[in-house]
């Protein structure tokens, strides 16, 4: 059974899900699809969930494919998974490769398609009759963003847990922000999900791969930075970490 072999996610998912009450009986949670690692897990653990958790809940998986270098990208498999798991998947097409590196020519690129994705995303889970939108990032994506916050921009921030953003009426949730990125890659494995290649032409060359890097290169004398770094980020705690969301 798929839920079996998801146990080391489902537990910290859980845990992350009830400290700040990311589900309620009677919601309808779109999971945003990208074809990584990350959302693929993603999509199993809430189908996983839903089968005993107390709150009745259902799931959607939505795509917004970017179709880098103009052409689309290939989620049939993905598909597949989705009518396995008896979630329902609705792909859109978009220009968002074309608007961002050819168009603007953006030079870091990344922030720019996160929130424009996000924006598609949360018009998509509107139409779908979603009420909440949940996204894949893990404990290892929200020690690199405080990073990326304090390095780049010189302050101290992060994505929120919970957020809910009036202007669309769509709560967005980060289940996995307890699951970190060893065990997610564990979990694919074990799956055997079907990732789809990201064909960005940004990738691998971004400021969280320089994170990342750096990060990799102090783990060797502070083993437990991560640890750290994300129980201080708690205790301060950031803004939209205490227990809840924040309207934004």
């Amino acid at each position: 059974r798929e839920d079996a072999r998801m146990q080391k996610i489902l537990g910290p998912m859980r845990a992350a899900v009830e400290k700040y009450h990311m589900i309620g009986e009677g919601d309808r949670i779109a999971v945003g699809v990208s074809g990584g690692k990350d959302s693929l897990v993603l999509l199993c653990a809430p189908a996983a969930l839903r089968e005993f958790y107390p709150s009745r809940f259902e799931v959607a998986a939505l795509t917004a494919d970017p179709q880098f270098h103009g052409e689309p990208a290939d989620y049939s498999q993905i598909e597949e998974l989705c009518r396995r798991l008896g979630v329902p998947y609705h792909i859109r097409r978009t220009q968002l490769g074309r608007i961002i590196f050819e168009d603007r020519k953006e030079a870091n690129p990344c922030s720019l398609c996160a929130r424009m994705r996000r924006g598609i995303l949360h018009n998509m889970a509107k139409e779908a009759g979603c009420n909440k939108l949940a996204l894949g990032h893990h404990y290892d994506d929200a020690v690199e963003t405080m990073l990326m916050s304090l390095i780049f921009e010189g302050r101290l921030g992060c994505f929120q847990p919970v957020t809910y953003l009036s202007r669309t009426d769509v709560t967005q949730i980060r289940p996995l922000l307890y699951v970190k990125e060893r065990q997610v890659v564990n979990a694919a494995k074990r799956l055997e999900l079907p990732i789809v290649e990201n064909p960005c032409p940004a990738n691998g060359e971004t400021r969280r791969q320089e994170i990342k890097e750096l990060i990799a290169s102090l783990e060797g004398r502070y083993p437990d930075l991560k640890q750290k770094i994300f129980g201080a980020m708690q205790r301060y705690p950031l803004y939209g970490w205490g227990v809840g969301g924040e309207d934004k």
